[in-house]
């Protein structure tokens, strides 16, 4: 993430609650990967779950990142 996107990362979790919740979920969404990862086998039913979670995951993380857009691209002011 470069420097300016950091900045935009920073604003929208201090000043966006659907940011701050999709942070959130993100997270979650992290954890529960890690956990199936840590597993030495999973079951066909597991290795549906984790593909799951891997594209909610996913579809989290664009809309974090259209936010970003959004923000970036609009007045300073008009967060």
């Amino acid at each position: 993430m470069n420097e300016g996107a950091a900045v935009i990362r920073q604003e929208l979790m201090a000043n966006n609650e659907l940011f701050r919740q999709l942070a959130r979920r993100h997270a979650e969404l992290e954890a529960q990967l890690h956990d199936f990862q840590n597993r030495r086998h999973l079951t066909a039913d597991e290795e549906v779950q984790e593909l799951r979670l891997k594209k909610l995951k996913l579809q989290v993380k664009d809309e974090m990142e259209s936010l970003m857009r959004q923000r970036q691209f609009s007045p300073a002011g008009s967060a």
